[in-house]
């Protein structure tokens, strides 16, 4: 059974007896947990997933030269992980395999405001040891989150869409991050919805915010790549929000904030 003694950096073990210290072997399940574990416990050793650098992942570039390990029970078994960071990866078995080899799995919420995006920081933070640091990462969310303006007035209506066509409403991170951008949401279904090209052609949204847009090979012949929505975003599109600042309920939904607010 592990001895875990925490440092002040977070990711010293040491064993019973005073065995040699050894960093904390960090081991993430998913795209997501990728970027938690990248920022929250640099100095570990980390075993990433394959998709750690894609295009759509914020930390791509501190991902550089990372170990990758697939989320295979093999490969997770070979690794002997101390903590096991996920947001949807992992399949139960692998998990019920690690926890009883006595790794501490944790997992990321699908936060839908940034109360929930600050619970996720602190948690996984706590969990590896490096509270700290995940206080100085909400810090650093909420200095990046626009001034809520002090006046009154109506906000500005905004149609969420992605090249899938889909778009999202109420209950979702993209509705906090227009509603912090100075926005309310044209969207009127809850949650994530197709959108109607024919209803968007009879009342056009005053303003357009495109998500996903710069990963060209995804969703080519999705509705949100019909011809019709193109023209009529021609002059109405707020912001082009990329990709990795959407993937995951991570502290750079305020940079996406951001970016829509200052190309308002």
């Amino acid at each position: 059974m592990r001895l875990a003694v925490v440092a002040l950096s977070g990711v010293i073990l040491v064993a019973p007896g005073g065995a040699e210290a050894r960093p904390l072997r960090v081991l993430s399940l998913d795209q997501c947990a990728d970027q938690y574990v990248l920022a929250l416990a640099p100095d570990a050793d980390l075993a990433l997933s394959p998709r750690a650098d894609d295009p759509d992942a914020w930390m791509r570039d501190a991902a550089a030269g990372r170990r990758r390990v697939r989320p295979t029970l093999e490969a997770a078994i070979a690794f002997q992980p101390d903590v096991v960071v996920r947001y949807w990866g992992g399949e139960p078995r692998l998990l019920s395999r690690l926890e009883a080899d006595g790794a501490r799995v944790l997992t990321i919420d699908d936060a839908t405001d940034f109360n929930g995006v600050r619970a996720d920081i602190r948690k996984v933070s706590i969990g590896l040891g490096a509270a700290n640091r995940g206080e100085a990462l909400i810090a650093r969310m909420d200095a990046t989150l626009p001034a809520t303006s002090a006046h009154g007035g109506t906000r500005p209506r905004a149609q969420y869409l992605t090249p899938g066509g889909f778009t999202a409403g109420k209950g979702t991170l993209i509705d906090a991050i227009l509603f912090a951008a100075g926005f309310a949401n044209a969207a009127e279904a809850p949650f994530f919805a197709p959108v109607s090209i024919e209803r968007m052609v009879l009342v056009p949204p005053a303003r357009f915010v495109l998500g996903f847009f710069d990963q060209s090979r995804d969703d080519w012949r999705g509705a949100g790549r019909h011809p019709v929505l193109q023209r009529l975003a021609r002059g109405r599109v707020a912001a082009r929000l990329p990709a990795a600042a959407l993937t995951c309920p991570g502290w750079f939904a305020a940079d996406a904030a951001a970016m829509l607010k200052a190309g308002a």
